[in-house]
């Protein structure tokens, strides 16, 4: 396609028209946008180079706003670019920052054009390279432009010297080998009087010392020197956040900077400045009392300040002293509970984070109550927000604060039933896990998991079905602590279960054949009721618990503890039960419901002759197939009362891998030895759910022709894979769309009252966290069962990347390998030959730089260099043989003069100095 012509230049739309057009267009502004791209793919091809710059500054403004892909203009931003004129400049580098990275294929042809903005004298013309270099950079460009950036470092212009030392951070990321060069430049601008150019260098300096403060140690004195002399407060944020990070490593320097930040603390008026000297002194100056004081004073100021953000921040604060002094979080409690009724968000989750920061086992209770009764009153995110800190934080070192575990399960219950209470998976995980773990809670628990499944309201919460799941799950599990497992059934079979996800009922259905299966071992297998048993059997004394029953049998802890007796009669009514809610389930769309549904079934019709003969029925066709019933119940029984435990996550690992498999094995060729294989239809079957009915017939005649239409070549493909790999072929998980569409679940009636004012509230939080004496428990803490080194979260060892090393290393080697590059007050204390010997090597240090670094600016330079540095390498191979053979002869020589000989190796063997450490100079320290 051509590009415009004349008069399309002439009338080009600008970008304040595009802006005017966007503007008009209430409706069909795609279109407009859609229109307006396609005139700039035919203007951005002219010829003229105020047209092209033109559309491309359309082009960036629609992509700015309207995130156009703008990568086709690429290199027509580079024709821009080499424009003479200012302003076409200025839209070229504005549209190479926004859409050139890496992976640009133009991206090293902006080389020369940046080399040659970069020397030119126009300092604006060199910012706008400088800008694009920091945003574009890679490798090459930093390797290729760094004798270009190390000029511009001394430049005498101001405002280029800035914006150099700015970009300087890009470049050292970008090609660690750049710190040999510009390192020392960058060290002499810190002894700059112009604060544009030091509060540059300082921030340079500020996110180096982020990624590895232990190598800028050496230039604490430089730091310390800015640190007293600034008067620029952002200059001070700057070294207080370096010095945040070089103390913690040295003590010495600690006892010498604290002072200038508390002096700082006690002068400032800038909020800024002092919140930063605040939180200096919290998290690297913790030990030092009178500072830490001193601060504590400060962050009062910000917590009693009407202004939002001061007061956050005075939270904000509290919460980094707290881990190390949690006195001061009790001192100011009543401001920190009053925050948690606060209209701003951010200050009640930071309030909410210091009152959990002061629970511990002797307040955890009180605690947790006052902030359940936050939570009814609260809105549903701050609401889910308490929730979680609750849990989390009681869950922590597995319930290491919990001592009565009877009171958390009621509490995780009660947590279930609060209306906006969206933390089902959470407390699901804590009821099951709590469960596993301590033997004592599970009567206990039993009756929560009852409680929570009779409430038919709690059925149509979505946010709860995860707790109906633990719930019966607890339910079938422990059935044997239940005092009602008639009671129970009614509830995991009610008709309301309909509403839940499938996952969710095959868990009903299963729990309900566990209470199946107890109720009938209990009536026909240990031959009689367990009506023996009082109902009014404390839960307290249930370890105690021992009742002969009519049938002469002893209930013990472990068996069994219910109120209801169980006869036949209510076996008779409990299978007509089972029948009646599960025959809808038997045609059930998804496989797992349908296949519980049908083992249940299977059971109660083998167990029926029993309840039958039982009734009255005295035939001996009848009673053999009793006898043979019995023995079902007992097997099944028996394999239900195995008892389930934690599993430690390290388990999977400590399984050995079965030898000749090959877990990292290729799969690639997998595809071209089953490619021949036709896969079925989706239209066939779906293990999901179908949107229309198959028949069952229609289903197995499917099954039939699927298994006669598989080939022999395929199969013997398939054998020869599994023989030569080894592979085990697990099926492919499909991930369970749960619907949403649920009815609201109708709030339940929440116990206490909830009419409390937020005065009665804080003073019920202000007297818990008083501390007390320990109070004895009437009982002690429960056994929870712990796995070695399981229950510990593994901690995430951050490995530093390669290149983060590199630019480290080459920091390292600068300021501890030779004392010249550091500043004139950090060479102060060296004697002076030492020094006079450092100028001399300082000398030829810079001589050889400028040798290396100084390059052509044409584009044959990297060629012609590459050439060289092969010479070169012959040369010193060449040089390297000579010197070999001029040693060999001296040695032979060196026989007939052994004096000379040793004198001359004197001379010649290095000096065994000590390797040089983060030294600081003394008189800082």
């Amino acid at each position: 396609m051509s590009g415009p012509s004349l008069m399309d230049s002439l009338f080009q739309r600008t970008l304040e028209d595009l802006i005017k057009g966007l503007r008009q267009q209430l409706i069909g502004e795609q279109a407009f946008i859609s229109k307006a791209l396609e005139e700039i793919r035919k203007e951005i091809k002219s010829t003229d180079l105020s047209t092209k710059s033109t559309a491309l500054l359309k082009l960036c403004y629609l992509s700015n706003l309207h995130f156009h892909d703008m990568s086709f203009a690429a290199f027509h931003a580079l024709e821009v670019l080499s424009s003479p004129r200012f302003s076409h400049k200025k839209i070229a580098y504005h549209a190479i920052s926004l859409s050139f990275h890496d992976s640009t294929p133009v991206l090293l042809l902006i080389t020369n054009h940046l080399r040659k903005d970069l020397t030119s004298t126009n300092e604006f013309e060199v910012s706008l390279s400088l800008q694009c270099l920091s945003r574009i950079a890679n490798v090459d460009l930093a390797r290729d432009l760094t004798p270009e950036v190390f000029t511009l470092l001394s430049s005498n212009k101001l405002y280029v010297r800035k914006r150099a030392v700015a970009v300087v951070l890009r470049v050292f990321e970008k090609y660690p080998d750049s710190v040999r060069v510009c390192f020392k430049r960058l060290v002499e601008n810190l002894e700059n009087y112009d604060p544009q150019i030091l509060s540059a260098v300082v921030g340079v300096f500020s996110e180096l010392a982020c990624k590895d403060p232990r190598s800028y140690l050496p230039l604490a004195p430089e730091f310390y020197k800015i640190l007293v002399d600034s008067k620029s407060n952002w200059i001070s944020i700057k070294v207080l956040k370096i010095f945040a990070k070089l103390a913690p490593l040295e003590p010495r320097l600690a006892n010498r900077v604290v002072e200038p930040i508390c002096d700082l603390m006690r002068k400032t008026g800038a909020k800024s400045l002092l919140f930063e000297c605040v939180r200096t002194v919290v998290t690297s100056f913790s030990e030092y009392e009178s500072a830490v004081r001193l601060a504590v004073g400060k962050i009062r100021e910000f917590l009693v300040d009407e202004d939002p953000n001061l007061k956050y921040l005075g939270l904000h604060a509290l919460s980094i002293v707290a881990s190390k002094h949690l006195w001061v979080v009790s001192e100011n409690k009543e401001v920190v509970i009053k925050s948690l009724s606060d209209p701003d968000p951010n200050i009640k989750i930071e309030s909410l984070r210091l009152v959990m920061a002061m629970v511990s086992e002797h307040n955890v209770a009180e605690i947790s109550k006052v902030l359940v009764n936050y939570a009814l009153k609260s809105d549903p995110l701050f609401c889910n927000e308490i929730l979680g800190s609750i849990l989390s934080t009681c869950s922590r070192n597995v319930y290491e604060i919990i001592v009565d575990f009877d009171w958390y399960v009621s509490l995780l219950g009660e947590m279930s039933r609060i209306p906006h209470c969206q933390m089902g998976e959470e407390i699901e995980n804590q009821l099951i896990d709590i469960g596993l773990r301590v033997k004592d809670v599970r009567l206990e628990l039993v009756r929560v998991a009852r409680d929570l499944l009779i409430d038919p309201a709690l059925l149509g919460n979505s946010f709860l079905h995860r707790v109906l799941s633990a719930a019966a799950w607890v339910s079938g599990e422990y059935v044997e602590f239940s005092r009602n497992p008639l009671e129970l059934m009614e509830a995991l079979l009610q008709p309301r279960t309909s509403l839940l996800p499938p996952s969710i009922m095959a868990i009903y259905i299963q729990s309900a054949f566990k209470v199946l299966v107890f109720c009938l071992h209990t009536c026909f297998v240990r031959g009689g009721s367990t009506a023996g048993v009082s109902a009014s059997a404390s839960y307290e004394s249930f370890d105690d618990l021992s009742v002969e029953n009519g049938a002469g049998s002893t209930v013990a802890h472990g068996q069994t503890c219910t109120s209801a007796p169980i006869t036949n009669e209510s076996i008779v009514n409990l299978l007509k039960l089972v029948e009646l809610a599960l025959s809808p389930l038997l045609g059930s769309h998804d496989v797992e419901v349908q296949e519980r549904a049908r083992n249940l079934f299977g059971f109660v019709d083998l167990i029926k002759l029993e309840a039958l003969n039982s009734s009255g029925q005295e035939e001996n066709d009848s009673e053999q197939k009793g006898v043979e019933a019995t023995k079902i119940i007992r097997l099944v029984h028996d394999a239900f009362s195995k008892e389930l435990g934690p599993v430690s996550l390290s388990a999977q690992g400590k399984v050995p891998v079965p030898d000749g498999l090959t877990l990292n094995e290729n799969l690639g060729d997998l595809e071209t030895i089953c490619s021949d294989i036709e896969l079925p239809s989706s239209n066939t079957f779906s293990f999901g759910y179908p949107s229309e009915e198959k028949d069952v017939s229609s289903f197995s005649n499917l099954q039939i022709q699927e298994d006669s239409g598989q080939s022999n070549e395929s199969t013997s493909l398939l054998a020869e894979h599994r023989k030569r790999h080894g592979l085990y072929y697990l099926p492919s998980g499909k991930i369970e769309v749960i619907s949403n569409d649920y009815p609201p679940a109708n709030d339940p009636a929440l116990q206490g009252d909830n009419n409390d004012t937020a005065s009665d509230l804080v003073k019920l939080t202000a007297e818990s966290l008083v501390p007390k004496r320990k109070p004895n428990h009437s009982k002690p803490r429960p056994v929870v069962v712990k796995l070695d080194e399981a229950d510990e979260k593994p901690v995430a060892v951050k490995h530093p990347e390669s290149r983060d090393d590199s630019l480290s290393g080459a920091v390292c080697d600068i300021l501890f390998g030779s004392e010249d590059i550091l500043p004139t007050s950090s060479r102060s204390n060296l004697p002076s030959s030492n020094r006079k010997g450092k100028e001399k090597q300082h000398m030829i240090t810079q001589v050889e730089s400028k040798e290396n670094v100084v390059g052509d600016g044409n584009s044959s330079s990297r060629r012609r260099k590459d050439h060289s540095h092969g010479k070169e390498r012959r040369h010193r191979k060449k040089n390297a043989e000579e010197r070999n053979e001029t040693d060999r002869k001296e040695k032979e020589s060196s026989s007939n003069h052994p004096r000379r000989h040793k004198s001359r190796q004197r001379a010649e063997e290095p000096l065994k100095v000590p390797p040089q450490t983060s030294v600081i100079p003394d008189f800082l320290l």
